[in-house]
C-alpha cells in the first residue's frame, strides 16, 4: 500500500520560428503517421507476417506498436516559457536553492511539487523506485517516512543509501539528490507522523505495506477500522512508522531550455571542506 502519498496542455506554437520542436524522444520527429493507415512510414516488417492466416494477431500487435510509437513521438514538452537560471549566482550550498525551486514550482502551479521519486536497492543490488512525499528539507537532509518493514524500509536497512528525483514540468526543472540514509529515533518518527493529517495516520495504521493482499474487501475492512481509530485516537502509536533522513553527497539542479536546448546542469558535491559546485554537460 502506498505510504500516504498523493500521486504526482498542449498549445500549438508552430508559428514561432525560433522554437525547437521538443518531442518526448528529444529529437525532431521524422515522417509522421500515414494519413491512410495511421501508421509510421517506416512500418515494421512483421506487420503482415500473419496476413491471410485469419488470426490477425501479429497485424493487430504491429498496429498497436506503431500507434504507440506515434503517440510517443507526437507528445510535446515545455510548451510554455521557462524560467532562466544563472548558476554563477547560485548559493554556495544546495539547500537554499532547493527550497527556492520548490517554492517557485508551487507558485507556478505544479501539482504536488513535494512528491519525489525514491530509488533504493536490495541486498543483491536490484533497484526499485516509487513516489513518496517529502516531509522536510533542512541542514540534516531530505526527510521522508515509511514503515520500516515495508519493501523500501527493508532495502534501506540492507543498503542505507538512496537517490531522490524531483521533476517540475511547468518550469522545466528537476533536482536529483543522492546520499546516505539514516533512521530517526522512534520519538522523532512518531512526532513526524502525528504532525500530519488524520488520513496519513489512518493509512499508517492500516500497516502491512508491500505485503501480499488477499482481497479488496480485506483492505476495505482494515481501512475503515484504521480511519475510525485515527479519528478516535489522534495520537495512536504506529511502532513501525519511521522517519528517514537522506544526507546528500550530491545534489544536481537541472534547468531546461526550450529554445536552443542549452540546458543548465549545476551539481553540488560534498567535500571535506564543504560543497563544491560544478557545471555538467547536458
Amino acid at each position: 500500500m502506498p505510504d500516504h502519498t498523493d500521486r504526482p496542455g498542449h498549445t500549438d506554437r508552430s508559428d514561432r520560428p525560433d522554437r525547437t520542436d521538443h518531442r518526448a524522444d528529444g529529437v525532431t520527429p521524422g515522417p509522421g503517421p500515414s494519413p491512410e493507415t495511421g501508421a509510421d512510414s517506416d512500418s515494421d516488417s512483421d506487420s503482415s507476417s500473419d496476413a491471410g492466416t485469419g488470426t490477425g494477431t501479429s497485424t493487430d500487435a504491429g498496429d498497436d506498436a506503431r500507434a504507440f510509437r506515434a503517440l510517443l513521438r507526437g507528445l510535446r514538452v515545455w510548451e510554455g516559457e521557462l524560467p532562466s537560471f544563472a548558476p554563477e549566482r547560485a548559493p554556495g550550498e544546495p539547500l537554499p536553492l532547493f527550497r527556492q525551486w520548490l517554492r517557485e514550482a508551487a507558485e507556478a502551479g505544479v501539482p504536488e511539487p513535494h512528491t519525489m521519486s525514491l530509488a533504493t536497492a536490495d541486498a543483491a543490488g536490484d533497484p526499485s523506485v516509487r513516489i513518496v512525499m517529502l516531509h522536510d528539507a533542512d541542514e540534516r537532509g531530505w526527510h521522508f517516512g515509511t514503515h520500516r518493514d515495508s519493501r523500501k524500509g527493508r532495502e534501506l536497512a540492507a543498503r542505507p543509501r538512496a537517490a531522490l528525483a524531483f521533476y517540475w514540468a511547468a518550469v522545466g526543472r528537476q533536482v536529483r539528490v543522492r546520499g546516505t540514509v539514516t533512521a530517526a529515533s522512534p520519538e522523532e518518527s512518531a512526532a513526524d507522523l502525528h504532525r500530519r493529517s488524520t488520513g496519513a495516520l489512518a493509512a499508517a495504521l492500516v500497516g502491512h505495506q508491500s505485503a501480499v493482499l488477499g482481497s479488496a474487501a480485506e483492505l476495505a475492512r482494515a481501512a475503515d477500522a484504521a480511519w475510525a481509530r485515527a479519528r478516535r485516537e489522534p495520537d495512536a502509536p504506529v511502532p513501525s512508522w519511521t522517519l528517514y533522513v537522506l544526507r546528500a553527497d550530491e545534489v544536481e539542479f537541472f534547468q531546461g531550455d526550450q529554445h536552443r536546448r542549452q540546458h543548465v546542469r549545476l551539481n553540488y558535491r560534498r567535500t571535506e571542506g564543504g560543497w563544491r559546485r560544478e557545471l555538467l554537460w547536458p
